[in-house]
């Protein structure tokens, strides 16, 4: 399967790299594909490496501001002109989206995916990988916008919450055995 992941390009504390690591290392032994956006620094760093000593692949779509960054042996690294080109073909090329911990970009890659799902422009299984609670907050947002009728559709068709990497691996899992 190739795995969409959304995720910050900074360094960050144990308590979120160790969880990532570890998640790239099911990817990568599942036989799975990274589909990222192809830095080479902090947290998007430590998932491709995860993913590739594991023995799985690594696509990157890197933009063009970033390209200094880009990771020099993925497999396939792509630079896309600008930021929203750079989200459609993140979406294009994967199978399934995860949403792992990030600053602003993920957030903005995160509800850009989560709004095309809602009008039918995808139908990829979305997962936030909710680390360290991370995503508490949002969680309880989106909950809010569903119970008070923001949501055409109900959040559970939306978006997956997983606490853990296990977890959302298994719900992709699933959900493409079911496909």
């Amino acid at each position: 399967m190739k795995i969409c992941v959304f995720l910050s390009a900074a360094d960050l504390d144990e308590r979120y790299t160790r969880p990532a690591r570890e998640f790239a290392e099911l990817l990568g032994k599942g036989g799975h594909t990274l589909v990222w956006g192809g830095s080479e620094s902090g947290l998007m760093k430590v998932v491709a490496d995860g993913v590739q000593e594991s023995g799985g692949r690594l696509v990157g779509v890197s933009v063009d501001f970033l390209a200094a960054k880009a990771r020099a042996n993925a497999d396939e690294m792509v630079i896309a002109r600008d930021l929203a080109e750079r989200k459609a073909l993140l979406l294009e090329k994967a199978d399934a989206v995860v949403i792992m911990v990030g600053g602003t970009g993920t957030l903005d890659e995160a509800t850009e995916i989560l709004e095309l799902k809602k009008h039918g422009k995808h139908d990829k299984p979305v997962v936030l990988l909710n680390t360290a609670g991370f995503y508490d907050g949002l969680r309880q947002q989106f909950q809010r916008m569903e119970d008070e009728g923001f949501l055409p559709v109900p959040l559970a068709d939306l978006v997956f919450f997983a606490k853990d990497g296990v977890g959302a691996l298994a719900y992709l899992e699933e959900w493409s055995g079911l496909q």
